[in-house]
């Protein structure tokens, strides 16, 4: 595969456990771009903090959850990620998953995951290996956490309002590989209108 266009960048956004990370990864290879996600800023930044982060079930680990309730008495540390997630894109060929950069950036060909809740917890609990009852609670839990966390630092109806997407893929009855596969088709289209 050529690579793409030097100004191409993707930022992918959508609900957690809906196949942003395994898409931006496979675009990244195929495309010879960075891959940068905004969960992994985060985690450097806690670990600046004194925190031991790892792995994607870190966040509901005790030590997860009192980073977040640190996190949310300071609107500063999303911030600070979005201001690097921001640089990242101006250098250009990135792909970045974030939850706010499509809302917040006016470059890049954004794209939207959508799945239900319920599938995104089967997903989760395959991942992580947890009972569903518990994946369920966690994907509520976040879902409900990421609307309010942007809502109050960005005014974003985070999930509802798509208009900053020049794509939504519905991943629902599709597997990692057909997501990634459909995401890669329109950055390559998405890359040729730009050489128009």
């Amino acid at each position: 595969m050529k690579r793409i266009d030097n100004q191409v960048s993707v930022i992918i956004s959508g609900m957690p456990s809906v196949g942003k990370t395994t898409a931006a990864e496979t675009i990244a290879k195929k495309f010879h771009l960075r891959h940068v996600a905004g969960g992994d800023m985060l985690k450097l930044m806690a670990y600046d903090r004194g925190y031991q982060p790892s792995g994607s079930e870190w966040w509901d680990t005790k030590e997860g959850m009192r980073f977040f309730a640190e996190r949310e008495r300071n609107p500063d540390f999303d911030k600070e990620v979005d201001r690097r997630l921001g640089e990242q894109l101006r250098k250009g060929r990135v792909v970045i998953t974030s939850y706010s950069m499509p809302w917040l950036s006016k470059s890049g060909l954004k794209l939207w995951f959508h799945a239900k809740q319920k599938t995104r917890a089967v997903r989760l609990a395959g991942r992580d290996n947890i009972s569903l009852k518990r994946a369920f609670a966690i994907v509520k839990k976040r879902d409900a956490e990421n609307k309010r966390i942007y809502k109050d630092l960005y005014k974003i109806k985070f999930g509802k309002d798509l208009s900053p997407f020049h794509y939504v893929i519905d991943t629902e009855n599709m597997s990692a590989d057909q997501v990634a596969k459909a995401a890669c088709k329109l950055v390559s289209e998405y890359s040729r209108d730009l050489k128009k």
